[in-house]
């Protein structure tokens, strides 16, 4: 049996980050990133956003999901004006609402099982066990009766594991079974995405740029974009998602708006970890360039992703009316995610490189 490539080749890289990047990398707040490719979201509208915050935070405090001192970074992300923004097609607030639910959920299990952090239990060294548990919140175990009542109580006594399985039914309670089983496996995609970066860290590999947006293919938003037509009240049947045109699509708008984030969360990411993977920091190493311009190159990678989707898109489109609505779904995705990123100067400063 041949050896991996990885296990072949030792990472002949070193990250670039300095410990001191917020010092030695001027930021500034708000706004886009020069040169970047987006289109103009759909303005949020406040009422509704105060209406599916007042109802995630309702939710959230009736599950218990987060102790009262982290409701300051409940307020700062912005759930319900990211999913406003994201789905300017749902009329239906209480769509809206799951989809604020489901994002709710993937964070708090990101935060508390992935991201390296003392006071929040996460950590990279044993996050295969703890996601495969989570995974089960959301595709549920079948077996013995007993041992099937010791997995309910397991997931109910966890707040991380109840807010997977309390989002997925409320999910699943608008959408139709094929929506949902389409969600629970892009689920098993992102968790195979985390632990492909766990592994990384703990081991120090510097992956090649084409390994790093492998493994960003998996690791995100994808779970989000693919839920579009349920938000908006209709089904893209399973014979036409399927479909590997379709997949592209939906794999270029998850593609494009995961580099976005990377691009907006990297003074942050790296003024708190001069480790952390993201693609300004790979393209550096791999390149041996400054992180002025392997954050450009970053900007350029996306925008060929970008015109990529909007290309395919456009052909697509023109094949169906239910095609065109679900690719216009994923465009509005894309949109709205960025201007959350530009706008939430809470979470997000650029670097000065302009």
């Amino acid at each position: 049996m041949s050896s991996s490539p990885q296990a072949a080749v030792p990472a002949p890289f070193t990250l670039p980050g300095p410990p001191n990047l917020a010092r030695t990398v001027r930021s500034r707040r708000g706004g886009a990133v020069p040169g970047l490719k987006y289109r103009p979201a759909a303005p949020a509208d406040p009422e509704k956003v105060r209406e599916i915050d007042r109802r995630l935070e309702d939710w959230a405090r009736r599950l218990d999901l987060f102790p009262k001192e982290w409701s300051g970074d409940f307020a700062g992300f912005q759930f319900g004006r990211a999913v406003v923004l994201q789905h300017p097609g749902a009329a239906d607030p209480e769509r809206l609402t799951v989809a604020g639910k489901l994002l709710l959920a993937e964070n708090i299990v990101d935060d508390c099982y992935c991201e390296e952090s003392e006071d929040r239990g996460g950590s990279h060294r044993g996050l295969g066990g703890r996601l495969v548990i989570a995974q089960s919140a959301l595709d549920p175990y079948h077996g013995t009766p007993e041992s099937e009542e010791e997995w309910r109580a397991g997931v109910q006594a966890d707040g991380p594991l109840r807010s997977y399985h309390w989002a997925l039914k409320d999910f699943a309670a608008l959408a139709t079974p094929s929506q949902t089983d389409r969600f629970v496996h892009d689920m098993a995609r992102l968790h195979l995405g985390y632990l492909g970066e766990a592994a990384w860290a703990e081991s120090g590999y510097v992956p090649r740029v084409w390994e790093y947006l492998v493994m960003r293919q998996f690791n995100n938003f994808r779970p989000c974009l693919s839920i579009v037509d349920a938000v908006d009240g209709y089904e893209l049947p399973e014979v036409v998602y399927a479909r590997p045109e379709i997949q592209r699509i939906t794999a270029l708008a998850c593609n494009a708006t995961t580099i976005v984030n990377d691009l907006y969360s990297f003074t942050k990411e790296l003024a708190n970890d001069p480790t952390h993977l993201n693609l300004p920091q790979v393209v550096a190493a791999n390149e041996r360039c400054g992180l002025r311009a392997a954050y450009l190159k970053s900007v350029d990678i996306h925008n060929q992703v970008m015109d990529a989707f909007e290309a395919e898109s456009a052909l697509l489109s023109a094949t169906s009316p239910l095609v065109e609505r679900y690719a216009r779904g994923l465009s509005d995705w894309v949109s709205g995610n960025h201007e959350w990123h530009a706008t939430n100067t809470h979470r997000y400063h650029l670097p000065d490189y302009w």
